[in-house]
């Protein structure tokens, strides 16, 4: 049996010490915070009246391909047919124009039916789509490592690359098409539409993200003999010829399990040679903010969530009905990814541009939640940090080398990964 000490409470460190305690090993995890979760936690707040509210600090969407993180809820003994919302995927906006995926088709004939039924689309428009996603196809989904996802696209027509391309990848890279992966979007593109009934379906949480997983992952590591200490911020890592020392505390084995900036920052007080190497690639990695605006007095949406057309002032490319979620009626979650602009432009430009698309007039901001880090910058060719950071200390997180960008599947995947 070997003690290991997971540092970060967040959905990687939460599914690498379920892991290592299965394994019979002694697990300590270390959480700065007071909640679990990370950047995917739980969030209080209150209503206008006072009534209190669980929100989250940022709105999530999980998809039907996430098999690690689905199989973890039902380990821990949730059922994510409970919890989450399903619903085939679809871009449609407030108008009706946009793509939907028939639910029940096996792939690729779902994806195929959609792409002939999206309304507003012209046959030139479905044609380019349809060319373009068998060129990618024959081609194994790889592509230059070098191309941009607005590259990549560049055969595509221009309400397809606005209507499609931009809001698919902005919501899984969270990098706009400028600079984002190509090839990262291809590897989403193929797990979710072309491997598996089902994989492309969005699932929304009808609950908070504490209870969508890490309350229960925190109760099961407490039954099982581990020990979770809450806000704990670790100082500094040592090794010797016994092992591993956090803040003096004598372990075998060490996980980082912290944002990539932390995780440098702690790499860097080992005091080796290869910490430091690892340290300085981590800190290296670019990130990108997303925005979350919670509004109240809004009228039913015509589904739990909508595509919106985003354009200089017009900030938000999504919004969730959370009275159809579970949450209050009237509460509206609008979401920038990537965001550039400052907490009070965003809520007044949001709130601008919900009158002009979704003829909402009666709005008013609750919470704006800014996660300035909130992902990293998932461009082309972008050499992550690696798991193994020297013997006895690996890394884990969204962050780490892998085929996936910044999402709650990377997370669960590399958790799942170093706990092995």
């Amino acid at each position: 049996m070997k003690r290991v000490a997971v540092i970060g409470a967040g959905w990687a460190g939460l599914a690498c010490a379920i892991e290592t305690c299965r394994t019979g090993h002694a697990v300590t995890v270390f959480e700065a915070a007071r909640t679990l979760g990370g950047r995917a936690r739980a969030l209080p707040a209150r209503m206008p009246d006072g009534t209190p509210v669980q929100l989250d600090n940022g709105q999530h969407i999980l998809i039907g391909a996430y098999s690690a993180t689905l199989g973890l809820m039902r380990d821990l003994g949730i059922d994510p047919e409970g919890v989450l919302h399903r619903m085939p995927l679809q871009l449609r906006f407030a108008d009706g124009d946009g793509l939907q995926v028939p639910a029940g088709w096996p792939p690729p004939l779902d994806l195929l039916r959609g792409i002939v039924g999206a309304r507003g689309w012209s046959l030139r428009d479905k044609a380019s789509l349809l060319a373009t996603a068998l060129k990618w196809r024959a081609a194994g989904f790889r592509c230059d490592p070098s191309a941009t996802v607005d590259r990549l696209c560049a055969s595509l027509t221009p309400r397809v690359r606005r209507e499609l391309i931009e809001p698919l990848c902005v919501s899984a890279l969270n990098t706009p098409v400028d600079r984002a992966s190509g090839q990262v979007f291809l590897r989403v593109l193929h797990d979710a539409l072309f491997t598996e009934r089902g994989g492309a379906d969005l699932l929304l949480p009808r609950v908070d993200l504490g209870a969508l997983l890490p309350d229960a992952a925190g109760r099961w590591l407490e039954r099982h003999g581990a020990h979770v200490s809450m806000g704990a911020r670790v100082q500094a890592l040592a090794c010797d010829a016994s092992g591993w020392h956090v803040d003096g505390q004598a372990f075998d084995r060490v996980v980082l399990a912290c944002p990539p900036w932390e995780a440098a920052r702690l790499a860097a007080t080992a005091g080796l040679r290869e910490t430091a190497d690892w340290a300085r690639q981590a800190q290296a990695l670019q990130h990108e903010a997303i925005a979350t605006i919670y509004v109240t007095g809004g009228t039913l949406l015509p589904a739990p969530v909508l595509a919106l057309r985003a354009a200089p002032g017009a900030p938000a490319q999504f919004v969730f009905d959370r009275g159809q979620l579970g949450g209050p009626s009237g509460l509206l979650a609008f979401v920038v990814s990537a965001s550039a602009e400052e907490r009070e432009l965003l809520e007044q430009q949001v709130l601008a541009q919900a009158r002009a698309q979704l003829g909402q007039t009666t709005l008013a901001a609750l919470l704006t939640v800014v996660e300035k880090r909130a992902t990293f910058a998932c461009t082309p060719a972008l050499e992550r940090p690696s798991a193994q950071i020297a013997p006895g200390l690996l890394g884990c997180g969204d962050y780490v080398d892998g085929p996936y960008p910044a999402t709650i599947e990377g997370a669960v995947r590399s958790g799942l990964a170093a706990g092995r």
